[in-house]
């Protein structure tokens, strides 16, 4: 199945969510492309939004390629397999990790104003994204709310791999989606319109 943007998959994942009678007090969308789908999500659920933000690690020799992610507050997942089959060494994760930490905070710093992530001790949060490719991003954010105390943990995306459940089934506490096709390619071919979400075009959303 095709989603025909990103409303349209917030829409059939917020009717996932409720057919599956799962209630939260928060929904904390991954930026850019969470966005989107986490203000429909929490519309519909009528739950306030807000964001979550890991930033990616990239290879040494291709940025591009995701050894792991890492959020502001240190929380990260790195991929062990690919790093030693492309025999990365310490000293440059560690550089990575300390750079992309300063990434992901000022990025929760431009979408929140200066403040903080939110207060989750105790609340059941559903984490939104557009989708999940690798899970890197995902897995950072979800071991930061962990530790920070959240009572229970939802992962909803409307769009998966079906390895996704086995991935990421140790970081939350349940997961929901919409659709989880084989073979799975990339998350934009399942949309119609899988254009650029701007921060200033997210951060509009956060504020609505």
């Amino acid at each position: 199945m095709k989603f025909t943007d990103r409303t349209d998959a917030g829409e059939q994942l917020a009717k996932r969510l409720q057919a599956e009678d799962i209630a939260v007090d928060l929904v904390c969308a991954i930026p850019r492309g969470g966005l989107p789908v986490g203000r429909v999500v929490a519309d519909r659920l009528g739950v306030p939004l807000d964001v979550v933000v890991a930033s990616k690690l990239g290879a040494p020799s291709n940025p591009e390629l995701a050894i792991g992610a890492v959020a502001g507050d240190g929380s990260h997942w790195l991929n062990d397999e690919l790093l030693a089959q492309l025999d990365i060494s310490q000293s440059y994760i560690d550089s990575e990790l300390e750079g992309e930490a300063a990434v992901a905070r000022q990025k929760v710093a431009d979408y929140r104003g200066g403040e903080p992530l939110p207060d989750v001790s105790g609340k059941h949060v559903a984490v939104v994204d557009d989708g999940i490719a690798t899970g890197a991003t995902a897995i950072a954010c979800l071991r930061q709310l962990r530790a920070s105390d959240a009572q229970q943990l939802i992962l909803a995306v409307p769009v998966a791999p079906r390895s996704a459940r086995s991935a990421l089934g140790d970081e939350a506490d349940r997961i929901v989606t919409v659709a989880e096709p084989h073979p799975f390619g990339a998350v934009g071919s399942h949309y119609r319109d899988f254009g650029q979400v701007s921060d200033s075009a997210a951060i509009g959303l956060l504020e609505r």
